[in-house]
């Protein structure tokens, strides 16, 4: 019984870990606002308050939500079922208690919201907005909060050419729920320039090309000392050897493209001129430096916020940029300033919980026969490990010289005292007789073990006469039935506790 407690109230602490607090060690612990991690010699210029002259943003990319174009398995099937609720879970839990904790004042969406898009029907469309909306709790933050939320598309979201080119109702489908695909705001002192990358490098006298790159042309003649921040899908972090764009032969339409070619990337470079570019796409972390002229850029590539898209250390961004309303008090170089956060590895904390079920098994069932050996077992490692303890201890002690010695005392003519010291004198004992003794003990003790060894031997000749396999089979029972009730009063305690948390995420705040 003492064992069953101990095994429940282990597994609550792991669910309690796994389920609930490794969600907050992004808000409390391992996270901040990089504004907040200034350095204590940073201090502030003309009375300005550096907490207070930041806006705060988070930011987002490839939640991904998986649909039937995402796996093969059959639509509506309970395995695609399953799939999509952890998804969904793990997603929704990372919002509520890793990102909305720090409070931002703008959340920043990089795209790819969901899977196959544009293979999805204006039904199964909405289907999955309405999963959007619910794991990033966005019905609730529009009516309660402040919080200003922003969209850029995705590859997933309205494909590439080869796709809107022949459905145009994608990109109108979209745009009436997420709102235009390029444009520009400003945040506090810092202009965002929001591109619809995956029209870029689609075909020259193609209307959604020229409609992003005529944006791009208006949006750079405004010139001015404010920094800029381009925002986009499809990253620039390219090794450009190693790019992949696939066509159509016919139209040359783009299929599929994992970068922004190099053409592209260096006009728009030069006609935005940015101090930093964001992006996704890659589900990976990506930091890259851009050179164009007179200036450089930082590109940031953000990493799936999904445990589910290859990418088993999911992140988010927290961005600072600088206030309007006090400008005077920081310098260019700190009017934007980003800080990558990790999210729970989803991944390793199902292994945990496979790892533990495994020896939860072993244990219930090899503990129960086996308590008193294995209570011994653990009681001799215990005195072992002690003893070693004491003879690091006793290393330290000084070694008492006279221990194997004696001291004589002799006087001299004079009458002065003095010790000899001399080694003691072992006494010797007649060997023969020891030889003999220990011969007696030793032909005693070989005829007792002998008459032990045969008493022995017959009772186990009769006990193994007397067994049969059904007896064997009622022991073998009789340990599973034990161990099955260990496992059910473990289950019972932590299942309904695990169902408690799953729901106190899911449902509505």
């Amino acid at each position: 019984m003492k064992l069953t407690v101990f095994l429940s109230l282990f597994w609550a602490l792991n669910l309690l870990y796994g389920e609930w607090f490794a969600y907050l060690v992004p808000s409390q612990w391992t996270c901040s606002w990089p504004h907040l991690q200034r350095p204590s010699n940073f201090s502030p210029q003309n009375g300005v308050d550096y907490p207070s002259s930041y806006v705060k943003i988070a930011v987002i990319t490839d939640p991904q939500l998986i649909d039937k174009t995402s796996l093969p398995l059959a639509p509506k099937s309970l395995a695609l079922e399953v799939v999509q609720f952890y998804a969904d879970l793990y997603m929704r839990r990372a919002f509520l208690s890793s990102v909305l904790p720090f409070n931002p004042d703008v959340i920043l969406f990089l795209g790819d919201y969901f899977d196959g898009s544009d293979r999805l029907s204006d039904e199964e469309w909405q289907e999955s907005l309405g999963r959007f909306k619910h794991i990033f709790n966005l019905n609730m933050i529009q009516k309660t909060s402040k919080t200003k939320i922003y969209y850029i598309p995705g590859n997933h979201d309205i494909g590439y050419a080869a796709s809107y080119n022949q459905k145009p109702e994608i990109i109108k489908r979209y745009e009436s729920e997420f709102g235009a695909r390029n444009f520009k705001l400003t945040i506090g002192e810092v202009d965002f320039i929001a591109i619809d990358s995956q029209t870029l490098d689609g075909h020259p006298q193609g209307n959604f090309t020229l409609d992003t790159w005529g944006f791009i042309e208006n949006a750079s003649k405004d010139i001015s000392s404010t920094p800029r921040c381009h925002n986009e899908s499809l990253p620039n972090c390219v090794i450009y050897t190693l790019q992949r764009i696939n066509r159509v032969d016919y139209h040359q339409d783009i299929v599929y493209q994992n970068y922004i070619t190099e053409k592209s990337s260096n006009s728009l470079l030069d006609l935005i001129r940015p101090a930093l570019v964001l992006s996704g796409h890659d589900h990976d972390q990506c930091t890259v430096s851009h050179m164009y002229n007179n200036g450089h850029a930082t590109e940031h590539t953000v990493g799936t916020v999904s445990w589910q898209q290859g990418n088993l250390y999911p992140s988010f961004m927290l961005l600072s940029a600088k206030n309007s309303s006090v400008s005077d008090g920081i310098t260019t170089e700190d009017a934007l300033l980003t800080n990558l956060c990790f999210l729970p590895m989803q991944v390793h904390i199902y292994i945990w919980y496979l790892s533990l079920f495994a020896m939860t098994l072993v244990v219930v069932l090899i503990w129960p026969a086996n308590e008193v050996h294995i209570t011994r077992k653990l009681g001799s490692l215990m005195v072992a490990i002690r003893d070693v303890l004491k003879s690091f201890s006793s290393v330290l002690k000084v070694k008492n010289e006279d221990e194997n010695v004696e001291y004589e005392e002799i006087w001299d003519a004079e009458g002065s005292m003095h010790l000899i010291k001399k080694t003691k004198k072992v006494q010797v004992v007649n060997e023969s007789s020891s030889v003999e003794r220990g011969n007696a003990v030793m032909r005693s003790k070989a005829r007792k073990q002998d008459a032990e060894a045969a008493t022995s031997e017959d009772v186990s000749i009769h006990i193994g006469l007397g067994r049969t396999n059904r007896s064997r089979g009622k022991v073998i029972m009789w340990r599973l039935l034990r161990a099955l009730r260990a496992v059910t009063i473990v289950a019972a305690f932590n299942v309904p506790l695990y169902v408690l948390f799953v729901f106190k995420d899911w449902i509505d705040k």
